[in-house]
């Protein structure tokens, strides 16, 4: 079957909410197939999920809803994001991360990476020394200390698993088109099982492969990367 197929990334990060305004930890989680995390992270509902699954698979009408939901979830998404835009000074930037929402940190990281580097940095530093040595203490003082801290935390992790994503999606693209190209998927999969091929980050490629070709309503293409999706799961703890 000659199907094209395109790639992109996808890089699931996901922030839990601060005990403190504005900024957060990062936790980094494998996603299923709910791409635009219409669905939220897990919240101990899984097996509710699951049931939901099962019905988006045997129902036509609600699988449509469903993917209308997404697709109306990524344009609004869209539209956002098109019309932020990143200031052009350290201190600007460090305001613009701080104002930035949860489910965004993880975008603006890949979208803003070449900036996120040693000046930036150095600039953050600088600021909470000053911070940390002012001869008055206000609880503004505090607040600030404790958000540009969590700020500089949240960033590191972000970039760290940023740049190992970038990393691993290049082994990741040859294997998806691996699987892509076999005549003998089971087969294949077994010897990219022996290689330490199937990972995490082969799966989120394909759920947003997945998620595109419906989105472009190459159904057949979809349900095909979803049988591979299926057959993955048997040699893949996630």
């Amino acid at each position: 079957m000659a199907t094209s197929f395109s790639f992109k990334l996808a890089i699931p990060i996901t922030i839990s909410k601060p005990t403190k305004p504005r900024i957060h930890s990062t936790k980094i989680r494998c996603i299923g197939w709910d791409p635009e995390g219409v669905l939220g992270a897990p919240k101990g509902d899984h097996i509710s999920r699951l049931e939901f699954k099962r019905r988006l698979d045997k129902d036509a009408d609600a699988r449509e809803a469903f993917e209308r939901q997404v697709r109306e979830e990524k344009d609004r998404m869209r539209a956002l994001r098109e019309n932020r835009v990143a200031p052009d000074t350290e201190e600007k930037l460090v305001e613009y991360f701080l104002d930035t929402e949860a489910q965004e940190i993880e975008f603006e990281i890949a979208r803003l990476r070449p900036r996120l580097n040693e000046e930036f940095f150095s600039h953050l530093k600088l600021e909470l020394g000053k911070l940390r040595f002012a001869v008055s203490k206000t609880q503004d003082v505090e607040d600030r200390i404790f958000e540009l801290e969590t700020l500089s935390k949240a960033l590191q992790e972000g970039i760290e698993a940023y740049d190992r994503m970038q990393s691993e999606l290049v082994t990741a693209r040859s294997s998806l088109m691996k699987l892509f190209t076999s005549k003998d998927v089971k087969a294949t999969l077994l010897d990219m099982v022996e290689s330490n091929e199937l990972n995490r980050s082969l799966l989120t490629l394909l759920d947003e492969n997945i998620a595109t070709a419906y989105q472009g309503n190459q159904t057949q293409a979809a349900q095909y990367m979803e049988k591979i999706r299926g057959a993955m799961l048997k040699y893949l703890t996630v």
